[in-house]
C-alpha cells in the first residue's frame, strides 16, 4: 500500500496531497477531503431532497438524501473495518490499489451530492430535458453530476473550483468509471458482457450507456483520478473504496427505504405476503410456464416474483441460482413480512422497536456477507455482497419496486413533479435566451452559464467529437454551442435545489405569487 499512497494522495495539476486549504482541520488529506465533504452547502441541501417519498406534513421522520448519505457512509466504513480487520483480505486490497477508512467514508458521503430534486424521477426528466432540448450528448446522470459537483461547480477548493478532492477520493466516487458515449475505448457498453449500468436503456437505443459517472467536460479530471490504479485495474473497473461505497449504497437503499414505506403504510402486509407466499407455494409450476404464459396472465400474484428470477438468471447468470433466490424468498417472508409488516406502524415504542430490530439485523447480516475476489465478474466489484446476501438484496429491492415505485398514487405524484421541473428548465431557458433581461439574471445561474460556455469553447478547440454523437458531424457553431452552455447552466442550476426550492422557484416564475424569490440560498 505504501508504494501508491503519494499518487492517490496527489490533487488536480499535480498539487500535493499535503497543501491544506483555508478551513481544513485535519492533516491527514483524505480525513480533510472527508470533512470538505460533510462542509459542503451541496451536502447540506440533501436534507431537502426526498429519498422515494415526501413527509408531507406528517412529522414522520423519514430519510431524505442527507441521511441516506450517512447511512451509506456508515456501512461503508463498517465494511472496511471488517475487511482490514482480515489479514488476507488487507493483502488483496493492496494489490488492487489500497483501501483507506476516510476515503472510503467521504465517498458514501459525497455519493449524491449531484441528486437532483424529486429522487429517479428527477433524474429521468433532467436527462431527457438535457438531450432533447438542449442536445447535450452527455444529458444528465445523477452519478456525473455527482462529479461535476466536487469537480467544478462547488468553489470551496483552493482555487475556487470543485472540493479540491484527492485522487483516491474522486475515484472513490466514480461508482461508472466512464463516460455516456466514448471514453474510456473501447467503450464499457459495447464488450461481450458489458458491466452492470454501462448498457444502454432498451427504450432508447443510440443513447449511450444507462448509467456512467462523468460527464465529457470533467473526462481529463476522471483520466487524472484513475492514474494511480492504471495497471491494477480495468478502465471500466470500480476502485476498491468505490466498490465498497457502491454495495453501501445497495444495501441502504434496500433497507432503509423499506423503513420509510413502512411507516407511511404504503406497505401492506397482505400484498407483499400474497405475492411471495403464493410463488413458493407453486416454485415448479411457475418455472415451466413460457415467458408468454407469465406475460398473458400479468395479474396472477406470484408471477411478478417470477419474472424478477428470470431476470437475474438473464443478465447476473455468473452468481444467480434458484436455490439461493427460494432461501432469499424465505427469509424476506420471515423477518419483513411475518415481524415487520404484520403488525401496522403505529408510531408507538413498539412499532419504533420493531423497525430498528429490523433495520440493524438485516445490515448486520449483510455487512457480514461481505467478500473481496481478486478476479471478480464483468458485472460485479472487486468487494461484493456473499451469494446468499446478494439474492436477499435483490428481494428486498423486487418489493420496493412491485409495491411502492409501481403504485398509481405514486405515478400521480410523479406526473406532477415531471411537468413542474420541464416548465421551471423552460423558464429559466427562455431567460437567459433574453438578452434584455442578461443584468438581472441570478447571479448563480449567469455564473453557471459562463462556465459552461467557456467549458464547451475548450472542448470544441481540443475535441470536438466529445459534443457531438458518434457518427454526427463534429462541426459545432456558434448558435449550437450557445445552446448547450445554456442547458448545461439551467440543468446545473435546477439539479442544485431542493424540492421546495423547486417548486417555489416556479411559483415565482408563473407569477403565482406575490413573495419575492431570494436565491440567497441557491447553491
Amino acid at each position: 500500500m505504501q508504494d501508491v499512497q503519494p499518487s492517490r494522495t496527489g490533487r488536480r495539476s499535480g498539487r500535493s496531497g499535503l497543501r491544506k486549504a483555508p478551513g481544513d482541520l485535519a492533516a491527514s488529506p483524505f480525513r480533510a477531503d472527508r470533512d470538505r465533504v460533510s462542509s459542503s452547502a451541496f451536502f447540506a441541501r440533501l436534507g431537502g431532497v426526498t429519498q422515494v417519498v415526501s413527509p408531507s406534513g406528517s412529522g414522520l421522520l423519514l430519510h431524505n438524501r442527507l441521511t441516506h448519505s450517512l447511512k451509506v457512509a456508515q456501512v461503508a466504513r463498517a465494511i472496511t473495518e471488517r475487511l482490514m480487520a482480515n489479514p488476507d483480505h488487507l493483502a488483496r486490497l493492496d494489490l488492487l490499489g489500497g483501501c483507506d477508512l476516510d476515503v472510503v467514508e467521504a465517498a458514501g458521503l459525497g455519493h449524491d451530492l449531484g441528486h437532483p430534486p424529486f429522487g429517479h424521477l428527477g433524474e429521468s426528466v433532467l436527462d431527457r430535458l438535457a438531450r432533447q432540448r438542449f442536445a447535450l450528448p452527455d444529458g444528465f446522470e445523477g452519478n456525473a453530476q455527482t462529479y461535476r459537483v466536487v469537480t467544478r461547480i462547488d468553489v470551496r477548493g483552493i482555487d475556487g473550483e470543485g472540493l479540491d478532492l484527492t485522487a483516491a477520493v474522486r475515484a472513490a466516487l466514480l461508482k461508472y468509471p466512464w463516460t455516456r458515449l466514448s471514453r474510456p475505448q473501447p467503450h464499457p457498453r459495447h464488450l461481450p458482457t458489458p458491466p452492470r449500468g454501462a448498457s444502454e436503456p432498451a427504450d432508447q437505443p443510440g443513447t449511450g450507456s444507462a448509467k456512467f459517472s462523468c460527464y465529457s467536460t470533467e473526462l481529463d479530471d476522471m483520466i487524472d483520478a484513475r492514474e494511480p490504479f492504471r495497471g491494477r485495474l480495468a478502465d471500466w473497473q470500480q476502485t476498491v473504496e468505490a466498490s465498497i461505497m457502491d454495495t453501501a449504497d445497495d444495501i441502504a437503499y434496500a433497507i432503509h427505504d423499506l423503513e420509510d414505506f413502512h411507516r407511511v403504510g404504503i406497505l401492506q402486509h397482505t400484498s407483499v405476503s400474497h405475492e411471495l407466499a403464493e410463488w413458493l407455494g407453486h416454485v415448479a409450476e411457475f418455472a415451466a410456464r413460457s415467458d408468454a404464459d407469465l406475460a398473458d396472465d400479468g395479474l396472477r400474484s406470484g408471477g411478478s416474483l417470477e419474472r424478477l428470477r428470470r431476470r437475474l438468471h438473464a443478465k447476473d447468470d455468473w452468481i444467480a441460482d434458484d436455490e439461493a433466490f427460494v432461501s432469499a424468498v424465505k427469509k424476506v417472508v420471515a423477518n419483513l413480512v411475518n415481524k415487520l409488516l404484520e403488525v401496522p406502524f403505529d408510531r408507538s415504542q413498539q412499532a419504533e422497536q420493531a423497525v430498528a430490530a429490523f433495520s440493524g439485523e438485516w445490515t448486520q447480516r449483510l455487512v457480514e456477507g461481505i467478500q473481496v475476489a481478486e478476479h471478480p465478474s464483468v458485472r460485479s466489484g472487486h468487494v461484493a455482497l456473499a451469494v446468499e446476501q446478494w439474492h436477499e438484496v435483490q428481494v428486498l429491492k423486487f418489493v420496493h419496486r412491485r409495491f411502492v415505485l409501481q403504485r398509481p398514487d405514486l405515478a400521480l405524484h410523479q406526473r406532477g413533479q415531471d411537468r413542474l421541473l420541464s416548465k421551471l428548465v423552460e423558464a429559466l431557458d427562455n431567460w437567459l435566451i433574453d438578452r434584455s433581461e442578461a443584468a438581472r439574471l441570478p447571479h448563480r445561474l449567469r455564473d453557471l452559464f459562463d462556465r459552461a460556455r467557456a467549458e464547451f469553447s475548450q472542448l470544441r478547440r481540443d475535441a470536438p467529437e466529445l459534443l457531438v454523437v458518434p457518427g454526427a458531424s463534429p462541426q459545432v457553431g456558434a448558435e449550437h454551442l450557445e445552446r448547450m452552455a445554456r442547458g448545461r447552466a439551467v440543468i446545473d442550476f435546477v439539479a442544485s435545489l431542493t424540492d421546495d426550492q423547486a417548486a417555489a422557484l416556479l411559483e415565482a416564475l408563473s407569477g403565482r405569487t406575490t413573495q419575492l424569490w431570494n436565491d440567497t440560498f441557491v447553491l
